[in-house]
């Protein structure tokens, strides 16, 4: 794991996260790798990016805390249902990996990549970026810290340059 993927889990460790749901992604490959091998958080395959939602949901008010983890490209099929944690005063963190962006080489990537940010406020969630892998620790700490504590939906965009130029 580089560094910064290695901050992420440690922070998801230090929040007691549970449940962690998730669509494949290159982005995610190495926190999935570690979430799956840890015996204390139940990773769960998505079909898609929204079942995601009422899992976390689900898990909190079972006495579980989570977290969705997702591409750009997936906030897109999450519009309607990011209502829905907002309305019961439930925590939802994300760690959306970015496509779309900088070097991107996928043009059907660069639409929603660029409304990613927009589409997630418009819906009432709060909003950090990570672009350098020194900041991705403190970032998502904190970002879990709001989710958990204030009870609302927090996602943490994590750059495509801090992920790195795909090639095909």
């Amino acid at each position: 794991m580089e560094r910064w993927q290695d901050d992420i889990f440690q922070a998801m460790l230090e929040a007691r996260i549970e449940q962690v749901g998730y669509v494949p992604d290159a982005g995610h490959k190495a926190v999935i790798r570690a979430c799956e091998a840890d015996p204390g958080i139940e990773a769960t395959v998505l079909t898609t990016e929204e079942e995601g939602i009422p899992l976390l949901v689900g898990a909190y008010l079972g006495g579980q805390r989570g977290v969705l983890l997702m591409q750009s490209s997936g906030v897109g099929n999450c519009i309607n249902l990011l209502g829905l944690p907002q309305l019961m005063g439930v925590p939802l963190p994300m760690l959306v990996t970015m496509r779309g962006e900088w070097a991107e080489f996928n043009g059907w990537q660069v639409p929603m990549g660029q409304a990613t940010r927009p589409v997630l406020e418009a819906m009432g969630v709060i909003v950090y970026r990570a672009d350098r892998a020194d900041e991705v620790g403190e970032i998502v700490q904190g970002a879990f810290e709001q989710a958990f504590n204030a009870e609302c939906a927090v996602a943490v965009l994590l750059g495509q340059k801090l992920i790195g130029r795909k090639r095909w």
